[in-house]
């Protein structure tokens, strides 16, 4: 039979170990910031992060583009009474190959863009309030490659 000591320092360091992993864990505000339930006093400035577009689409001409943000919810939600709603509120501006126009996402979803001809290109996304107020914008550049196998235009 061990020592009652024995046992003493084997559940201490269980103890210890199941701390130790807990404390390693994010917990779930680490992950999906404060709870949509309870206002915010004060909130850090949202950022918007976007990454390239997927190379396996873009080979085909179909442009895949995720992004995400901090600090700020994408929601179809829009006009001056939205802007005190908390945690904040707001959607993306996207403007393909620098047009004078440009149109307004509120999906959160990644953006599918087609019909891209071959060639360099440039997506810019802004991260917009619900009044549409520009918060931080990223601009993406890439290029299409030639589709193989697709018939060559002769303009």
């Amino acid at each position: 039979m061990a020592h009652p000591l024995t046992y003493f320092l084997l559940l201490s360091c269980l103890i210890a170990g199941a701390a130790l992993q807990a404390a390693a864990q994010p917990s779930a505000r680490d992950i999906l910031g404060a709870p949509a339930v309870v206002p915010l006093t004060s909130e850090p400035p949202p950022k918007l992060y976007v990454d390239p577009p997927l190379p396996e689409p873009l080979a085909l001409g179909r442009v895949v583009v995720q992004y995400r943000t901090d600090n700020l919810r994408i929601v179809p939600v829009y006009g001056p009474a939205a802007l005190d709603v908390s945690p904040r509120i707001g959607h993306i501006h996207v403007t393909i190959d620098d047009a004078p126009w440009h149109w307004a996402d509120a999906s959160g979803e990644p953006l599918i863009l087609n019909g891209f001809p071959p060639g360099p290109h440039r997506i810019l996304i802004e991260l917009a309030d619900p009044t549409h107020h520009i918060i931080d914008r990223k601009a993406i550049s890439f290029v299409v490659p030639e589709q193989k196998g697709a018939p060559v235009s002769h303009h």
